[in-house]
């Protein structure tokens, strides 16, 4: 569940870094569970656990899909049998009595002390035979699956948390963009207006003789300075790109690839705003905006 902020839940962001534990023990068995996630282009899952239980693999695979949508996850599963040993012992009596009955010949053919004991022939190959039990596969799931959840339910948490502060930092450098748009908006006719000034500036400074200067003249020189340098829809598609942003950040479901492309998309737009400018002030603004932009792109590089 999210925080609640002013009144209202607070939708959480989700990172892709956390770490969970996890462990049951019934029925004489013992399943310890870690969970270590970190951030992934994709979904990809890393499973080591007991060979025995590797028919278990795709149900563990699917389970963690439920919870993670993106993101590297290591599971490490280790098992103890703190009940009756699965591992049965069994006796070839046949092979036993074969084998006796060919100590017994070597015994009569050469005539020599006949010292057969049960260590002895129980020392002979296939004598003694190891057996596993067979699990019931239903038992043994069920258990790993309380642990396994366990361990997605703490995972799953931690990354709530980081990606709550995550969100929280977001929210304050797009506030920072924000208010540096604003001020490429607001210089935005300054640059025209001082163009025109210099413009008139120079053409006075290159005149020999004090003449009328033809206003239309100039007027045509400015319309064409102020069309070929007007970012209105640049500004535009930028703020647009903030709000979605913003609202992409409520959702429920993995936006990390959502919030990289609106960053790209973002970039765009500001990059063509400082070439279409032509003024020092809003070029050192684009600085700045690239600069949040670029710590934006990283923080959202964690994002699930």
């Amino acid at each position: 569940m999210g925080k609640v902020v002013n009144g209202r839940v607070k939708t959480m962001l989700t990172s892709m870094t956390g770490f969970g534990r996890g462990e049951v023990q019934k029925e004489g068995k013992y399943f310890h569970i870690e969970l270590k996630s970190v951030n992934h282009r994709y979904m990809d899952i890393s499973i080591k656990m007991p060979r025995s239980f590797t028919y278990l693999e795709d149900r563990i695979r699917q389970l963690v899909k439920k919870y993670i949508q993106r993101g590297r996850v290591e599971i490490f599963i280790t098992y103890k049998n703190l009940g009756e040993s699965d591992i049965k012992v069994t006796t070839d009596i046949t092979l036993a009595h074969q084998y006796i009955k060919a100590l017994e010949e070597i015994h009569n053919s050469f005539s020599i002390e006949k010292d057969i004991g049960v260590s002895t022939i129980a020392r002979f190959p296939d004598v003694l035979q190891l057996e596993k039990q067979e699990e019931n596969e239903e038992i043994v799931w069920n258990l790993l699956k309380e642990g396994l959840t366990q361990a997605l339910n703490n995972l799953l948490e931690m990354r709530k948390e980081e990606g709550s502060e995550l969100k929280d930092d977001l929210e304050k450098r797009l506030e920072i963009l924000i208010a540096l748009i604003a001020k490429i908006k607001d210089r935005s006719p300054e640059v025209v207006k001082e163009h025109k000034e210099r413009l008139t500036k120079r053409i006075r400074e290159f005149m020999e003789e004090e003449i009328e200067i033809d206003e239309a003249r100039i007027a045509l020189e400015v319309a064409l300075f102020a069309d070929k340098s007007n970012i209105t829809e640049e500004i535009v598609r930028l703020n647009s790109h903030i709000v979605q942003f913003n609202k992409s950040m409520e959702q429920k479901e993995a936006i990390g690839r959502k919030l990289d492309f609106l960053i790209q998309e973002m970039n765009r737009e500001i990059n063509t705003i400082g070439s279409k400018a032509n003024d020092l002030v809003i070029s050192n603004i684009v600085v700045d905006i690239k600069s949040e932009l670029e710590k934006i792109r990283e923080q959202i590089q964690n994002i699930e």
